[in-house]
């Protein structure tokens, strides 16, 4: 047996009526859709609810704005730190011991207390995590984000003389 000879078994398929084929059977001359009016005639577009307010008019635009300049930072605190196991915490040793996520910039805040000496990399540092880092004996270094600095400068540039 090939998928060529393959076919449901009897009586299990039925044929659609072809209605509009003359007045002689069942669907005949109107075809099922009555006498005049709008759903005999083939004007009804998508979406026409009868003359009610149409769903697409009645649901709210989207507000607002999005900046395609945002910068995100995955969030690592003083806590964090404490409980980590080396005293160089940059962004790749945040990476394999699964702190942070693969890619993105890195920012250290200053929730929990800091016992020990720590050499710390990061993009960002809130100026508490930094004088606690310091304090603890540690160090303290920004890494600049991968893509530069996105900010316009100041006068003369291309981007703020529009």
């Amino acid at each position: 047996m090939k998928i060529h000879d393959l076919q449901p078994p009897a009586g299990s398929t039925k044929s659609r009526r072809r209605v509009g084929r003359g007045i002689a059977g069942k669907g005949g001359k109107t075809a099922g859709r009555g006498t005049k009016g709008q759903g005999a005639r083939n004007n009804i577009k998508p979406g026409f609810e009868g003359g009610q307010l149409p769903l697409t008019q009645r649901i709210p635009k989207l507000k607002g704005f999005k900046n395609p300049f945002r910068v995100e930072y995955t969030v690592v605190n003083l806590d964090t730190l404490e409980e980590f196991g080396g005293n160089v915490v940059n962004p790749d040793t945040l990476r394999a011991a699964g702190l942070v996520h693969k890619h993105g910039l890195v920012k250290v805040l200053g929730r929990g207390q800091l016992t020990r000496a720590l050499e710390v990399s990061a993009h960002a540092l809130s100026a508490s995590a930094a004088e606690a880092i310091r304090s603890a004996g540690g160090s303290v270094e920004v890494i600049p984000p991968p893509w530069g600095d996105r900010r316009p400068a100041a006068k003369g540039n291309a981007l703020t003389n529009r």
